[in-house]
């Protein structure tokens, strides 16, 4: 029986480390063993019982290091991955576990393939004893290659679970369950014996956005201003200074402000920044109340500040009109 072709793209991570020994488990970068897609594939022959896997070397970068540039250019990868390989069923990226919520929430906002683009991680070293790398790794190639993984947009896979890059989010620093989908759960489940997924997104997402960085050569400023309490504006007004177009409050649940970072807030919205109230609760909706509405906040409706900076800097690449960035808020 012929084997569906996957493309796997390394960009190093925890997934692509080696540390000291089995028992390195947190703080394995010290070693600075990271192994390109080819070598991971070396490490973990496995996967060539579930695929005809393709190594594809991207670089090796520590996800908090990922910026515009590294994202712009995996988008771009994945379009001349699919062009050069006929027949591809799926594209897999490995990836560290800190950004990769953010990359796949990009990637599902931007990248124009058809096949499925899955984004997997681990939360220990290939080297640890009881790594999650390797089942991991095998998982999201099954799911790349799954028929059923088509017109899902980006998929997340970890500790046997599919999530929606849209709404997975990584929640705990060590535990192997970290990413998590607050409020709707996992799309589905890579088992031995089946990929089976229950549900799908609904939400507007790749191939089929309007969104196309291929000719950007940075994203608009946007910054987060994160609520505490005491906050008085010293953050907002330091952001307006250093030139944001755009500021996401992760404001208090379910979504308000100090009064120092409202007041500058305000003061932000009325120079053409475009405000959009999210919340730092890790779940739930914003609502558009009396008060934002005079303020001439947006909101984020469910999506976490982290994913509305995305979202509102690749908007701001489209438009400055506050109403149709709203709309692509209720849209994706």
């Amino acid at each position: 029986m012929t084997k569906p072709k996957v493309a796997f793209i390394g960009t190093g991570g925890t997934i692509a480390s080696l540390g000291r020994g089995p028992l390195d488990l947190v703080d394995y970068s010290a070693a600075g063993i990271v192994m390109h897609a080819d070598e991971i594939l070396v490490r973990w022959p496995e996967t060539a019982l579930v695929a005809e896997v393709i190594p594809i070397r991207y670089k090796n970068i520590v996800s908090p290091a990922i910026d515009f540039a590294d994202w712009k250019a995996l988008a771009a990868l994945c379009e001349t991955v699919v062009r050069e390989h006929p027949g591809l069923a799926g594209i897999v990226i490995g990836h560290g576990t800190a950004t990769l919520e953010e990359t796949a929430y990009f990637l599902n906002l931007t990248v124009k393939v058809s096949v499925p683009v899955v984004i997997v991680g681990a939360q220990r070293p290939s080297s640890a004893l009881s790594s999650d790398a390797g089942m991991n790794l095998v998982n999201a190639i099954r799911v790349a290659a799954s028929p059923q993984s088509l017109g899902m947009g980006v998929l997340v896979v970890m500790n046997d679970e599919i999530h929606a890059a849209r709404d997975v989010t990584k929640t705990s620093t060590l535990r192997l369950q970290t990413f998590r989908t607050p409020d709707f759960g996992v799309l589905g489940h890579a088992d031995e014996d089946a990929i089976a997924f229950y549900r799908q997104p609904i939400r507007r997402r790749a191939p089929d956005t309007e969104f196309d960085v291929s000719g950007v050569e940075a994203l608009p400023r946007v910054d987060i201003a994160y609520s505490y309490a005491g906050g008085d504006g010293v953050a907002v007004r330091a952001f307006m200074a250093a030139g944001a177009r755009g500021i996401v409050a992760a404001g208090f649940a379910p979504g308000f402000c100090p009064p120092g970072d409202v007041a500058a807030l305000t003061e932000a919205a009325a120079q053409g920044i475009i405000v959009t109230q999210s919340t730092r609760a890790g779940s739930g909706r914003t609502f558009r109340g009396q008060k934002l509405r005079e303020a001439g906040f947006l909101i984020a409706d469910n999506l976490n500040p982290q994913k509305a900076r995305i979202l509102l800097a690749l908007a701001l690449t489209v438009t400055a009109d506050p109403e149709a960035i709203a709309r692509m808020f209720r849209t994706y």
